[in-house]
């Protein structure tokens, strides 16, 4: 056991993608990497011992999990059963499809899961190529129990894992919430943040899918840490522009991994000419 963990630590120390956050847009973000990029090492950090965040109740506690279409197609495809309620579809308990989606990215062989792990910090790198003149480059960890007592021991140093492009899904704000965007906030590098705003079901859903995106090199926002960034409404208990940001997420961090892969077989590639010429 311990052996393995370890050696899991050291493989994704220097990971692909990074996702912060496995609630049901990392998750499907995971689980959408695991099928287009299997190629791709993808490492998931969440604070919880459990993961899904919200996604293991629909609204106020209750069982059902109301999904928007388009985001029906994913459940088709996990095999989860459903009843089709015309622009949304029903899954008699959120525990059914949040433990069907987990299960799918759990058995990827490309991803690994690292739970009750805290991402307390990003790794921010300069260059001044890139829009801003800085780069997100990976996370800064620790075990969830130490972020939660540095106020009460010695100080307790965390790890890092380093990646080409960090995924952030850690959804709106609270305690640990919204964790991506408050930190940028603070570095600078994203200069407005109104916060979530009140409940619109309808307008909120569609934000979130639109508004998934690069907001700074290195760091794709989905789920509803948008909404902090974007004052984006609040959406209730509905998880369709979840699943689909998800998606969406998933295509433009491996976009934006293969335009930096490309770059760098390029700069290889002419450096190689150049020794050549030289000798």
């Amino acid at each position: 056991m311990t052996k393995r963990y370890f050696a899991d630590l050291d493989n994704y120390a220097e990971s692909d993608i990074v996702i912060i956050g496995a609630g049901s847009a990392g998750l499907t973000c995971a689980y959408e990497l695991s099928k287009i990029a299997p190629d791709v090492s993808v490492a998931i950090i969440e604070q919880n011992v459990s993961p899904g965040g919200g996604a293991w109740l629909g609204g106020q506690l209750f069982s059902a999990m109301v999904i928007r279409k388009p985001a029906d197609k994913l459940v088709q495809e996990l095999g989860v059963p459903f009843e089709n309620e015309g622009d949304y579809i029903v899954v008699k308990h959120a525990a059914l499809m949040t433990s069907t989606l987990l299960s799918k990215v759990l058995a990827a062989p490309n991803v690994k899961l690292f739970n009750a792990t805290a991402a307390e910090d990003l790794i921010i790198k300069e260059d001044a190529s890139v829009r801003g003149g800085k780069y997100v480059g990976g996370v800064v960890t620790n075990w969830t129990l130490v972020t939660l007592h540095h106020d009460t021991q010695s100080c307790m140093d965390p790890n890092v894992i380093e990646a080409q492009v960090v995924v952030s899904s850690c959804g709106h704000d609270g305690p640990m919430g919204a964790h991506s965007v408050k930190r940028l906030s603070k570095l600078g590098m994203v200069p407005d943040v109104p916060g979530m705003a009140a409940l619109d079901m309808n307008k909120a859903e569609d934000r979130i899918v639109n508004n998934t995106r690069e907001v700074v090199p290195g760091m794709v926002l989905c789920g509803m840490e948008l909404s902090e960034v974007d004052g984006s409404p609040r959406m209730g208990p509905t998880f369709g522009a979840m699943f689909v940001s998800g998606q969406k997420a998933a295509h433009v961090a491996l976009a934006a991994l293969r335009k930096k892969q490309a770059a760098a077989a390029a700069k290889k590639a002419a450096n190689a000419a150049a020794e050549a010429v030289a000798a």
